[in-house]
């Protein structure tokens, strides 16, 4: 047959025969492919001893290997990660136990007091210098309320504080502790707010907390109205002088002549004018002596006193002037550096008014002396206490009565305890007054056991009560 022809003859084949022929050419293919896909799996046992041929078993062993291994590498790396997280997670909890105790002990050692109040009233955190300056223990998870007292004004500022988010900068206050002292404090009230979102979608602020910074200012109180003092009493010292030289001048010349009077007068009202004329000027005299005693600077001659000879024998002198009242002595009463004439005036005028606010309340006159030695601020200081079974001061005259020509008494200049004070202050010490639980008044006396006279050093009112 001509090949020409069976081209020809092909060319014009049926259709069917042309789909058996494609067929057959993907078979091919797939069975190419497939081939190739064997090989790839049959490469590992390629380097296998001559005449050694792998099997199928051999191939899906060899997968099942391979995907036993990848999953092995996962699960190592799996590890690695958590271990490194663990150790992350570990490091992390120590920084932040470290920074917590580090805070913790930043507040327990800080000088000023810090109380945190929680929305619902509670004490949540307070440290050391904060119960000190209150004057009580154990403030943690109780009421501010139940602490300071509903109706005081740090109770109020933190009130406000809480309820209206007001911030309180710098501000004083009066403080009376549970054993009725009273201390100045310096109080700075912050509020804690969280923020909350209302329907509308405008932001509110709502406090729920306040921090409460506490300084206690009673010492420093106590030294600002001691500079007070003194700065008064030189510039009263100064302008009295002149003044009083001038009325003794006068007030000699009146008792001159009501004695003049006296003495050529016959008896009868003229006589009794002139008596009464000489009582008033004697009692004039008195008082510009102990005005001028009061105001002229003291010079202090420093010598060593027995204190317990000097308060007995002022209880001695009082005992002789004022029979009807008795006098006890108790307590320890040290040497001290100091002027000893100035010292024994203090004491004298001190059992002297306790003595006539005895007398006057009617009873029988009792003044108790009472010496402690305690030890303030580094060092060691002598504490009289003379108290009386009179009617007390009034709560209203106590600021009152260490006041030039204040007091109380129906007879009196109102210098006697002015000039303590003045005594106290030119030893370095200090006086204070308190009522007693049951009656009576008692006068504190403040010298210090050493020559050193530095303002600075006074006790405080926490420590005198």
């Amino acid at each position: 047959m001509n090949p020409q022809s069976s081209i020809h003859q092909s060319l014009h084949a049926p259709p069917g025969l042309v789909y058996v022929a494609v067929g057959f050419i993907l078979l091919l293919v797939v069975i190419a492919l497939l081939a190739a896909v064997a090989r790839r799996f049959l490469r590992p046992r390629a380097e296998a001893p001559h005449g050694v041929w792998p099997n199928a078993n051999a191939v899906t062993e060899n997968a099942s290997a391979f995907a036993a291994a990848s999953m092995q590498g996962v699960i190592e790396r799996l590890r690695a990660q958590e271990k490194e997280l663990a150790r992350l997670h570990q490091l992390a909890q120590e920084r932040a136990q470290e920074s917590e105790h580090l805070t913790e002990e930043v507040t327990r050692n800080m000088p000023t007091g810090l109380l945190l109040v929680n929305a619902t009233g509670a004490i949540g955190s307070a440290n050391p210098a904060a119960e000190q300056a209150l004057g009580i223990r154990r403030l943690h998870y109780r009421g501010y309320k139940e602490i300071l007292g509903a109706d005081s004004e740090l109770a109020r500022m933190i009130g406000t504080s809480l309820r209206e988010g007001k911030t309180f900068h710098r501000s004083e206050v009066e403080h009376l502790t549970a054993d009725g002292e009273a201390r100045r404090l310096g109080v700075t009230i912050s509020p804690i707010f969280r923020g909350t979102r209302r329907p509308m979608g405008r932001a509110e602020k709502k406090a729920s907390g306040a921090l409460c910074l506490l300084s206690d200012l009673t010492e420093l109180a106590a030294l600002q109205k001691q500079i007070r003092w003194k700065e008064n009493l030189a510039a009263l010292g100064e302008m009295s002088a002149g003044i009083a030289h001038e009325f003794k001048n006068a007030l000699a010349t009146i008792s001159g002549y009501a004695q003049m009077i006296r003495s050529e007068a016959v008896p009868g009202d003229m006589r009794d004018s002139a008596d009464k004329l000489l009582d008033q000027v004697r009692a004039l005299t008195h008082v510009v002596t102990e005005f001028l005693r009061f105001a002229k600077p003291l010079d202090l001659c420093f010598e060593t006193v027995p204190l317990a000879a000097l308060v007995e024998r002022v209880a001695q002198e009082l005992r002789e002037s004022m029979p009807q009242c008795s006098v006890t002595c108790e307590g320890s009463f040290s040497d001290l550096p100091g002027d000893e004439a100035l010292l024994r005036q203090a004491l004298v005028n001190l059992a002297r008014n306790g003595a006539e606010s005895a007398r006057e309340s009617g009873a029988a006159p009792h003044v108790q002396i009472t010496g402690t030695i305690e030890e303030l601020g580094g060092r060691k200081w002598q504490r009289i206490s003379v108290a009386d079974n009179g009617l007390g001061i009034p709560e209203k005259d106590l600021p009152k009565i260490f006041l030039p020509f204040f007091t109380t008494k129906s007879e009196g200049t109102g210098l006697g305890l002015a000039v303590v004070q003045k005594v106290a202050l030119q030893h370095g010490g200090s006086i204070e007054a308190r009522n007693l639980p049951g009656g009576g008044a008692a006068l504190f006396l403040w010298l210090p056991l050493g020559q050193e006279v530095s303002p600075s050093l006074f006790p405080s009112q926490a420590a005198r009560i």
